[in-house]
């Protein structure tokens, strides 16, 4: 017994260090190494949202604070997003998903004013193989968009995110919108990006807030059972 739970150690330890090999890829912008590190990780069974969640998101995350402390800027930010997508194309096919039932409806868009999609592509991603359908605005969408396309596929959650400060005032009309019609409570509002915080989802009237890409599933699910909470 003392021997397998040895062996079952060491095997933890070889795969956070091969996820951390891969998140060191995506910010070193490196493609190959990504492939490369991405195809090992299905050879040693490593599962592929597990490669996705703490590897290829986590190299996003640090590359996104790098971008925040102005040590990387949008050419380093869109190189580390290519690498991130070789890895995506690699272990995609190999994503399983829970179970063939849909869950919900989430309609997902960048807000108005901003283009960088990277971590709203990711979510999307995450959410389809969490099990809900996913409607992609793409990005620079006005907050009256959100609003009528919630409404033109009966959505049941509006996911909002953005990468900027100055267009975080949008996802605010968003909820706006939804009160003015009368129909706030058909909607539930989760907002997210690098700039967000649960003090801001909170002031603006969201339901929930997801940090990455992994938390917007548990999220969105704990938003349909009604049990969602934004933390400190």
């Amino acid at each position: 017994m003392a021997i397998d739970a040895k062996n079952e150690a060491n095997i933890d330890v070889r795969k956070d260090e091969l996820l951390e090999r891969i998140a060191d890829a995506v910010v070193d912008m490196d493609e190959d190494a990504v492939e490369e590190l991405a195809n090992q990780s299905l050879a040693e069974e490593i599962d592929a949202y597990e490669t996705i969640d703490r590897g290829l998101a986590r190299g996003m995350e640090r590359a996104g604070q790098l971008f925040e402390e102005e040590e990387y800027f949008v050419p380093e930010l869109l190189m580390c997003s290519d690498a991130m997508n070789v890895g995506i194309d690699v272990l995609k096919p190999h994503l399983k998903s829970e179970d063939g039932r849909r869950k919900g409806k989430v309609v997902i868009g960048v807000v108005a004013g901003d283009t960088h999609d990277i971590g709203k592509n990711l979510v999307g991603l995450m959410l389809e193989t969490g099990g809900f359908e996913v409607i992609d605005l793409g990005r620079d969408i006005a907050p009256e968009e959100f609003v009528a396309q919630a409404k033109a596929h009966q959505a049941d959650i509006i996911g909002i995110a953005t990468l900027m400060t100055t267009t975080m005032p949008g996802m605010q009309e968003v909820v706006d919108i939804l009160a003015e019609q009368g129909i706030r409570d058909q909607y539930k509002v989760m907002v997210g990006g690098a700039p967000i915080s649960p003090a801001f989802a909170r002031k603006i009237g969201a339901d929930g807030y997801a940090k990455n890409a992994a938390e917007a599933v548990r999220v969105a699910g704990e938003l349909l059972e009604g049990s969602a909470k934004i933390g400190a």
